[in-house]
């Protein structure tokens, strides 16, 4: 396993919409190993493809914080898609590996249902709520382009843009 270099915003490819996978092999079930090293390391609960420049439809997620008293649970989705949306929504102040040190409150569904294929190409499928329902929605969010700061207004979003571009700067540096 090894860890892969996270993009930063603003990055052409966090903006791109992803191809679904289509090959099930040792090449994407190490990759799905290789995120999952990546997205603990960071640390952060959630980490999609396009954030290490990959440009398929997958993402691993682990919404457990209390590893003392909940065993994690990594998760790998690969082709997910949202199949139900609860009407009730609920706010979370989001954060993102590939936007760093910088949070929102961004309202989304409650709860959602969600269809997907493991590693190994079976069909899974689960409800989420709470920290779970938000992580996945804004992982799937990543396999079309869209980041959390797309729900924001214009100047907040640009903000965080301009903060991002100097993160980059200074990293380019050293």
């Amino acid at each position: 396993m090894s860890l892969k270099e996270i993009l930063i915003h603003p990055d052409p490819r966090l903006k791109k919409e992803t191809a679904p996978v289509a090959e099930f092999d040792r090449e994407l079930a190490r990759l799905a190993d290789d995120m999952l090293e990546t997205m603990y390391d960071a640390p952060g609960i959630g980490l999609a493809a396009p954030q290490v420049g990959v440009m398929q439809q997958l993402l691993v997620m682990d919404c457990v914080k209390e590893a003392e008293t909940e065993k994690p649970r990594p998760m790998v989705l690969i082709n997910p898609q949202v199949i139900w949306a609860s009407d009730e929504l609920s706010t979370y102040e989001e954060g993102c590996l590939s936007i760093p040190d910088q949070y929102a409150d961004v309202t989304r569904p409650a709860e959602v249902k969600v269809r997907w294929l493991g590693v190994d190409g079976t069909p899974q499928e689960e409800q989420f709520s709470g920290l779970w329902a938000t992580c996945v929605q804004h992982e799937i969010d990543h396999l079309h382009g869209k980041l959390f700061i797309d729900y924001l207004k214009p100047m907040k979003r640009q903000m965080i843009t301009r903060k991002m571009q100097k993160l980059k700067r200074e990293r380019a540096r050293l």
